[in-house]
């Protein structure tokens, strides 16, 4: 990808990757440049979101972001806080964080996932104007969808590691009953004593 189709990237908007009735729709901050180049969600090389859903048994094996169309046969979406591409997330305002928070509880509400999972804990403190929330799972809901904040997988969050990370990851999945679908399950789905 060159610096000039990165550059024509800004602004542009992907499609989610979503579907009603989701186990846990994933919620991103926004898409960065290499995201919006390619309409691949988390496709920036060094973000580690793939390689963190593998690891927790969410997928049995690394999807590439182009296969993102995958994980609704996992009963797993993507969407974003704001929609436009940026080339960092600090290049948004709260304003827009909070406008997208309003736009993804409409979002939300349509297609009643089972857990929302945002990606970003400034993000989700900023659109939900929850100050105090830290990763974990939150006590507010949107309806019957709960939601779970998780680190950021930017590899510029230095502040997590990919098995730090996926730590959280995994307890969200256990959370929301979905099977564990790692080399390390069983046939039926379950975990190996």
């Amino acid at each position: 990808m060159t610096p000039e189709e990165l550059a024509a990237a800004r602004d542009r908007v992907i499609p989610d990757v979503a579907a009603a009735g989701l186990g846990v729709l994933f919620c991103g901050i926004n898409p960065g440049l290499m995201s919006a180049a390619t309409g691949h969600h988390f496709a920036r090389p060094g973000n580690r979101f793939w390689p963190v859903l593998r690891l927790t048994g969410f997928t049995p094996r690394q999807l590439a972001p182009s296969e993102q169309d995958e994980l609704l046969g996992y009963g797993l979406g993507i969407t974003n806080v704001v929609a436009r591409a940026t080339a960092r997330a600090d290049e948004l305002n709260d304003e827009e964080f909070r406008a997208g928070g309003r736009l993804l509880v409409a979002k939300v509400e349509r297609l009643r996932p089972r857990w929302l999972a945002v990606v970003g804990i400034t993000a989700y403190r900023t659109a939900f104007g929850d100050r105090r929330a830290a990763i974990g799972p939150q006590t507010r809901t949107i309806g019957t969808t709960r939601i779970w904040a998780l680190p950021n997988p930017s590899g510029l969050n230095a502040h997590w590691t990919a098995e730090t990370m996926a730590r959280e990851f995994a307890a969200l999945r256990e959370a929301a009953e979905l099977p564990d679908r790692s080399d390390r399950a069983g046939h039926d789905g379950s975990s190996r004593p």
